[in-house]
């Protein structure tokens, strides 16, 4: 079969013939519908040899759904042809964390995770081998291909919201930095999920402020001083109670600490991997920062219960599999509206 790998450190992925897997024990094989390409996964191309414990080459791909194609001996729950959601974050499925359902949080170190998060094949090829069908959430009537990308920007957006939701209400502002697929979602969640918080949305795009606004953002800003002051205003001078920077480099980290609210949350979610500046008043006293990663399987299982609703959808653009370095070059030219999907069997 084709497959889209990490070859080498430091240049583009490539295509290339690899074997179909074979699900052993307990494992399925998943016919991969749709595999979203990631920022994260522009950082892992770049990075410098030696930067990760794993070695080359794997399969990218990491926000994945398909359709099942075949159970190994032993696995049970699922039938050929039913269409699934995989969730990411592999864990060791024995450790505290792991049996509360959140394997984004294993304490097992160096468990394997797909597509670049743990050095095993992930979905960017014809096939994806799951290694239990814990991992597999039944999609309905969603498509897989526009499905994808709620396993990890669906996911990872709802997860940070919903630790700061007991902060949102009537007169309470949400600031989401960053509107691209991430941010797109994480605007529809807090509506989800708090709908009378008010939601602004920034960033450096006049486009993707455009989609944040059809997406159900209150108010959306160009980033910059101008946004700062406005923000203010917005919350007569007491900041917001949730910002979320979905970006993470030196300008959004600087704008979010500007921004925050005395006992609010700052919320760092973009892997942009920079530094939050922080001294005895900035961020403002008692706000909380964490930087959360991916999200639990409950929760994904409610993701996927909100976009059958339809009151989540992921603004997403298709390439097939010969195209997926296409998609990636987009991808890093910011010339992606929502989120890349890589469809192997279109």
């Amino acid at each position: 079969m084709k497959a889209f790998q990490f070859v080498e450190w430091q240049q583009p992925g490539q295509l290339r013939d690899v074997p179909v897997p074979e699900p052993g024990p307990g494992e399925v094989l998943v016919k991969v519908g749709g595999a979203g390409a990631c920022h994260s996964d522009l950082h892992l191309l770049e990075a410098p040899a030696g930067s990760r414990s794993f070695s080359l080459p794997f399969t990218l791909g990491h926000e994945n759904a398909g359709w099942v194609e075949k159970m190994g001996p032993g696995a049970t729950g699922f039938a050929p042809g039913d269409p699934v959601i995989v969730y990411g974050p592999w864990g060791c499925g024995l450790c505290m964390n792991c049996r509360k359902g959140m394997e984004n949080y294993c304490e097992t170190p160096g468990k394997p995770s797909p597509g670049g998060l743990g050095g095993t094949d992930g979905g960017m090829a014809e096939y994806l081998l799951v290694p239990a069908t814990r991992y597999l959430i039944p999609l309905g009537d969603l498509d897989p291909r526009e499905a994808a990308p709620l396993s990890d920007a669906g996911l990872t957006s709802y997860h940070a919201v919903k630790r700061s939701v007991h902060l949102l209400g009537p007169g309470s502002t949400a600031v989401v930095i960053g509107a691209g697929g991430l941010g797109q979602m994480a605007i529809q969640v807090l509506n989800a999920l708090s709908g009378a918080t008010t939601v602004v949305a920034v960033d450096t795009s006049e486009d993707k402020l455009k989609i944040a606004k059809t997406m159900g953002a209150d108010e959306v800003l160009i980033s910059g001083d101008d946004a700062v002051t406005r923000i203010k205003d917005i919350t007569k001078g007491q900041g917001a109670e949730l910002v979320l920077d979905l970006v993470g480099v030196n300008p959004t980290l600087t704008m979010a600490a500007q921004v925050a609210r005395v006992l609010g949350h700052l919320t760092i979610v973009g892997v942009g991997n920079a530094s939050l500046p922080v001294n005895f008043s900035s961020p403002p006293h008692e706000c909380a920062v964490a930087s959360p990663f991916w999200g639990t399987i409950p929760e994904l299982i409610e993701v996927i219960s909100l976009a059958q609703t339809g009151k989540i959808r992921m603004l997403v653009e298709h390439f097939a599999l010969d195209d997926a370095a296409h998609a990636y070059h987009l991808l890093h030219d910011g010339k992606i509206q929502g989120r890349a999907v890589i469809t192997p069997n279109d």
